[in-house]
């Protein structure tokens, strides 16, 4: 079983949009779209580029730089430049807070 940890509040990320959070020590984006919360590696796989500033929508983030697309709830590339898929992280919500299950070593 997974060990979750506070990542943010839900008030902090916007709907739909992205935030920017460390969760131990891995940079880790957190996404809302569709009334859902994801977290996901924040990196693009293409040009490791911040998805931070990424656009949401139909369940997808897009980089801003080169239009590579990422499924929220799998974290697979959509469709190209990118190839690799993001890791995609279990995410719960209690209230007003956001816990991400910890990244692996």
């Amino acid at each position: 079983m997974s060990e979750f940890v506070r990542a943010c509040a839900l008030s902090q990320v916007p709907e739909p949009g992205t935030f920017g959070v460390e969760v131990e020590g891995r940079p880790l984006v957190i996404v809302r779209s569709e009334g859902e919360v994801y977290a996901l590696d924040e990196f693009c796989t293409h040009e490791e580029v911040s998805l931070v500033d990424g656009e949401v929508y139909d369940r997808t983030v897009e980089c801003w730089l080169h239009g590579s697309c990422f499924d929220l709830r799998s974290g697979k590339p959509t469709g190209p430049p990118a190839t690799k898929p993001l890791t995609a992280y279990q995410v719960r919500v209690d209230g007003d807070d956001v816990y991400v299950a910890a990244p692996s070593s």
